[in-house]
């Protein structure tokens, strides 16, 4: 597969392909090393030829969280989450299914069921990323929501784009980026 230079442009939306430099614990030293380096440099993300490079909506995000109705509250409040569709809950409060949209994107969840193979597992390694317009706003409101931790602060980064990193109370790790 022969792939091309993505030229030093404004983009309209964020390139989930630069994004995903940030996903791991370790990339934020990676970071400082790329803003350490002249914009130029910068160029060298590489596109499909034929592609763009900008986030598609079709893979969605189906997360275990212990606690799924506390969590869409809480989505609700941080990121203005809509809930569209749950299965009713069961005698200990767990629901097997919940389907929100954020951002006009679908996120689904559910609690953990141990008795059907499905232990809950601590998140990790995963960063869900709101490429959104207005950064500001999302990030006022989601990083004063009560439980919510900055994990890096929103600033500018060296692909042109504004970025921060959040953690909700049940463990995710929650980008927003955009200008």
């Amino acid at each position: 597969m022969r792939l091309r230079r993505l030229s030093a442009q404004p983009h309209k939306k964020c390139l989930l392909s630069d994004v995903r430099l940030f996903h791991r614990p370790w990339d934020d030293q990676i970071a400082k090393g790329f803003m350490q380096k002249k914009e130029k440099d910068m160029s060298a993300i590489q596109i499909t030829p034929g592609e763009t490079g900008e986030p598609r909506g079709g893979v969605i995000a189906y997360l275990q969280v212990e606690g799924t109705t506390k969590a869409a509250a809480f989505y609700e409040k941080a990121f203005g989450a809509k809930e569209v569709a749950r299965h009713p809950v069961d005698e200990q409060g767990r629901t097997m299914h919940l389907h929100l949209y954020i951002n006009g994107g679908s996120v689904m969840m559910s609690d953990p069921y141990p008795e059907y193979g499905h232990a809950y597992i601590k998140p990790a390694g995963i960063t869900l990323t709101l490429c959104v317009d207005d950064v500001d706003f999302w990030w006022d409101r989601a990083s004063k929501a009560e439980g919510m931790e900055v994990v890096m602060p929103l600033e500018k980064m060296f692909w042109g784009d504004r970025f921060g990193q959040l953690r909700d109370p049940f463990g995710y790790d929650w980008a927003i980026v955009g200008k």
